[in-house]
């Protein structure tokens, strides 16, 4: 069968190639060649390793410093550095609050062998003062750091050391100490001072007004940790080191101030009153030389403390004053010569204002009678007169001028005043029972520096507790008080004459004050029994005894307040002439002594 010419193959003819497939395989070998299959492989490696190399120089050379900054960053941190607080000394430099070391004691749980926990409870219990168990439960804990006791004291720190425990260890801080006071479960002045609390911030008192300088300001330190995050090392970085805080010297007087906190305690519980407030002041820097509240506290141990207990009453506390304000009634009319020691008037036992019917305390009618005897027998109908006969307004001017209703500016935490009322307020019957005292309110401070203007020679000196700012790094601050005059020295040096009669002359009220001997004649003072409100203007049976004086009274160097408050004895033994003053003379006498007056 015939066919076409390029259909058909003969058996064993070979095949045909054409020159295009010859030229292919002269070129290069096939792909699945073990040669070319390594040679890619080692073009690839080259250009990994170029890139790579390049990416380094990149990092190294051009980024390094930022990167490197950007990892001492991510190990550095800051730590506060705390300051030392400043110290509260009293004018001999004794320390009245200081700091003590304290140590936090510490452990490592996960680096303590679990078979040994048991034992090192056991053996640390009795040191800290806790059970077997507690420990125990803070070492079984899962953590790198605890603490199993804070605020140590050096000698618990010791026998912790003498242990010699692995992993078990102490951080050394401070805290605030306050002396023992002189009644049991006090410190030493705690009312004045007040306390620092567990933040570190002063409260009440001397550390609360000045906090901010004793406190000082910590510092900033930087420090390179390593992978378990302990500081190892101090970074590069720039310090702020710790300011410490400044101290305070005071005028307070520690043996002086001791005394008064013994004497005005067993008055206190002796005529079973609910408070009492004494305050001793130098008469003419203002400075306070003691100053005492009962109840008290230990500022030691404030965290176990009722905070009742925290207020000083001798700035918080408002109070109407009683007889003992007839010292600012006499000293406005003396100042202005409406009265004269000896004259004279027909005392008839009440006085009508406004319909108001005021007597005196003994609701007897007294006579013709001179001026000394209305301040030596406190009379209240004669008080009345002589804020009639002076007039409103300069009895009112007068008031001001001696500070009541006027902030002191003492330097404690928590003072409080009440303004009078403005002049055009009043009605007759609130300044006649103003002139002994009643229907205003002050505190003890206020009438503390009311009466010390007489004793000053007529010149009102704001009382103050530092008398000095030193340390820190700092030039020393002085404390200089502000004064006004009030009445003239002429008119003082009068009426603190006839504060002396007040003492000396038989059947006075302040008897109980008087002295024997070279201070016969050199205790000059004023009673005063004011009755409590109610608030709404009734008066009930309590009171609130007082005696205010000064001493020597022919050249005055203290003067003093002793407040006794809601006495539980019968009623004619309810006045300041026979628990206030007996106070107050026990503290002349410790006054003299320690720093020897003489008259």
């Amino acid at each position: 069968m015939a066919t076409g010419p390029h259909s058909r193959r003969g058996p064993s003819g070979p095949p045909r190639i054409r020159p295009a497939d010859l030229a292919g395989r002269n070129a290069a070998p096939a792909l699945g060649d073990p040669k070319r299959r390594l040679a890619v492989i080692a073009g690839i490696v080259l250009l990994v390793v170029f890139g790579l190399s390049a990416r380094l120089i990149e990092l190294q050379i051009r980024q390094g410093a930022q990167l490197a900054a950007a990892a001492v960053s991510q190990q550095v941190s800051e730590v506060t550095v705390p300051a030392t607080r400043g110290l509260i000394l009293d004018d001999q430099g004794q320390v009245l609050a200081g700091n003590v070391p304290v140590y936090d004691i510490w452990a490592d749980p996960n680096l303590i062998p679990r078979q040994q926990r048991l034992l090192y409870a056991t053996r640390l219990a009795p040191v800290l003062g806790a059970t077997a168990n507690q420990v125990l439960t803070q070492l079984s804990r899962p953590l790198d750091f605890v603490y199993l006791a804070k605020a140590q004291t050096a000698a618990v720190e010791q026998e912790v050391a003498r242990l010699d425990l692995a992993q078990v260890g102490a951080i050394q801080g401070e805290t605030r100490s306050y002396g023992p006071g002189a009644v049991p479960g006090t410190s030493l002045a705690a009312n004045v001072l007040g306390f620092v609390n567990a933040n570190g911030q002063g409260q009440y008192g001397l550390e609360g007004y000045y906090n901010s300088v004793l406190a000082g300001r910590p510092g900033q330190q930087s420090v390179v940790s390593d992978l378990q995050g302990n500081p190892v090392a101090l970074s590069s970085a720039p310090q702020r080191p710790a300011v410490n805080g400044r101290n305070l010297q005071t005028s307070l007087d520690a043996n002086i101030q001791a005394a008064v906190q013994q004497d005005l305690t067993a008055e206190v519980k002796k005529v079973h009153g609910a408070s009492g407030t004494m305050i001793v002041m130098n008469v003419h820097t203002g400075g306070i030389v003691a100053w005492a509240d009962y109840p008290s506290y230990n500022a030691n141990n404030y965290g176990t403390t009722q905070q009742k207990l925290f207020k000083d009453a001798g700035v918080a506390d408002l109070y109407e004053p009683g007889s003992v304000g007839k010292v600012i009634t006499f000293a406005g009319a003396l100042n202005r010569h409406v009265i004269t020691p000896n004259q004279t008037f027909n005392e008839t036992g009440e006085v009508t204002v406004q319909g108001w019917h005021i007597r005196d305390w003994d609701l007897q009618a007294h006579g013709v009678i001179t001026m000394n005897w209305v301040l030596e027998d406190s009379l209240n109908v004669g008080a009345v007169h002589i804020q009639q006969w002076e007039g409103a307004k300069p009895f009112y001017q007068n008031m001001k001028a001696f500070g009541i209703g006027v902030p002191t500016g003492i330097d404690l935490a928590g003072a409080s005043n009440q303004p009078l009322p403005p002049l055009s307020q009043l009605q007759p019957v609130q300044l006649a029972t103003a002139s002994f005292g009643q229907g205003y309110v002050t505190t003890p401070i206020q009438m503390l520096a009311a009466v010390n203007t007489v004793a000053n020679g007529g010149v009102w000196v704001q009382p103050h507790v530092v008398t000095a700012i030193t340390g820190g790094g700092q030039p020393t601050t002085y404390i200089k008080p502000k004064t006004h005059r009030a009445i003239s020295a002429a008119a003082a040096q009068t009426l603190a004459k006839m504060m002396v009669g007040v003492v000396d002359v038989p059947g006075a009220s302040g008897f109980e004050a008087k002295m024997s001997g070279p201070w016969y004649g050199q205790i000059a003072g004023k009673t005063g029994t004011s009755s409590v409100s109610n608030g709404k203007g009734v008066y009930g049976n309590n009171t609130i005894d007082s005696f205010v004086e000064f001493l020597p009274a022919s050249n005055p160097q203290f003067s003093m307040i002793c407040i006794i408050r809601y006495p539980q004895v019968p009623p004619p033994q309810r006045e300041g002439a026979y628990d206030a003053a007996p106070t107050s003379k026990l503290v002349a006498q410790a006054l003299i002594s320690r720093f020897k007056l003489r008259p």
